[in-house]
């Protein structure tokens, strides 16, 4: 590969990598077509780009971007996995199928909005629920004290019509 390929390779990863929300690092070792093809599908369903990136091209490409942190983690065999929408979902996939998978596939690090993740942390992120239970059940806890509410005012006039009709009841007996 001569100078120019690299420097489009560079130009076009330090471009997604300002674009992406979250990039997850892993150790890809041991790892044949099929699998890691089996692995990009997954991902691919969830909006994550899984590539196979030269170490030293891609700490040119991190420079300038606030992914930067990756550095350190750069050694040895590393596959990165950008993330554009949904992080969580991202760190759900690839903490599964290194749970799951039948070769020594393991995560490295990640960064998620400019913040270092270690292995704990992409775990921690992988067992959050996803964005639109979250969003369910957060719309649920700001409606429940408008519900609260109108149940309250409602039961004041109902109290009210009870005793009005217990009222008419011992007149009429």
């Amino acid at each position: 590969m001569n100078k120019e390929n690299k420097q489009q390779l560079v130009t076009e990863m330090h471009e997604k990598l300002q674009r992406a929300q979250a990039v997850f690092l892993a150790d890809f070792r041991g790892m044949n077509v099929g699998q890691a093809t089996e692995l990009r599908n997954e991902l691919r369903k969830a909006n994550v780009e899984f590539k196979v990136f030269k170490n030293t091209l891609l700490e040119i490409a991190s420079e300038g971007t606030d992914k930067t942190g990756m550095t350190q983690y750069l050694s040895g065999p590393t596959a990165i996995a950008l993330s554009y929408d949904d992080p969580v979902a991202a760190a759900k996939v690839l903490s599964k199928y290194a749970k799951d998978a039948t070769v020594p596939f393991s995560l490295k690090a990640g960064i998620l909005t400019g913040k270092p993740l270690n292995v704990a942390d992409i775990q921690a992120l992988a067992d959050l629920p996803s964005r639109e239970v979250l969003i369910a059940k957060m719309l649920g806890s700001m409606q429940a004290p408008a519900s609260n509410f109108v149940r309250v005012l409602a039961a004041v006039p109902g109290g009210f019509v009870r005793a009005l009709d217990q009222i008419r009841a011992q007149k009429a007996a």
